[in-house]
C-alpha cells in the first residue's frame, strides 16, 4: 500500500503529460473524456487540457495529476500509445522535472481531505466533525 498524504501533489512522479489528442471534441468533451479514462487508476487531483501551439498541428495536450505515484504509474503504462477515446493513439510520460524545485508542502482544504480519504479508505462517511 502506497503512503498518501493530505497535501497537494507537487512531485513530477505523480503527473502525466498526454500529448496528440484529437481537435475534434470540444474542450469540456476532452476534459470529460480524460476524466472518464484516468480515474479509472486512481483518484484525480486535477485534469487540465490545453489547445496546441501555433506551430504545432491541431489538437490538444493534457496534464492530469493524481494523489498517488502508483497510480500515475499504473495509468502511463496502460494508456500510452492507446487510442483511449480517440481514433488515433495517443502519448502518455510521467512528468519530468530537470532542476531540483523545493515544494512547500500544502495542505489539503477540508473536501479534498474528505475526498481522498474516502477514495482510498472505503468509507464514505467522513465528517469535518472533531469528536474529544
Amino acid at each position: 500500500m502506497a503512503l498518501v498524504p493530505f497535501a497537494f501533489p507537487t512531485k513530477s512522479d505523480k503527473t502525466l503529460l498526454v500529448w496528440e489528442l484529437s481537435s475534434g471534441p470540444t474542450a469540456e468533451d476532452l476534459h470529460n473524456s480524460l476524466c472518464t479514462e484516468f480515474s479509472q487508476f486512481g483518484l484525480l487531483y486535477s485534469v487540465r487540457a490545453f489547445p496546441n501551439a501555433a506551430v504545432a498541428r491541431p489538437g490538444f495536450y493534457a496534464i492530469i495529476k493524481f494523489y498517488s505515484v502508483r497510480d500515475a504509474h499504473r495509468a502511463q503504462k496502460a494508456c500510452d500509445r492507446k487510442q483511449l477515446f480517440q481514433k488515433s493513439p495517443v502519448k502518455v510520460r510521467l512528468g519530468t522535472r530537470h532542476r531540483a524545485v523545493q515544494h512547500q508542502a500544502l495542505a489539503l482544504n477540508s473536501f479534498q481531505c474528505q475526498e481522498l480519504a474516502n477514495y482510498y479508505c472505503g468509507f464514505n462517511g467522513w465528517s469535518k466533525r472533531i469528536i474529544k
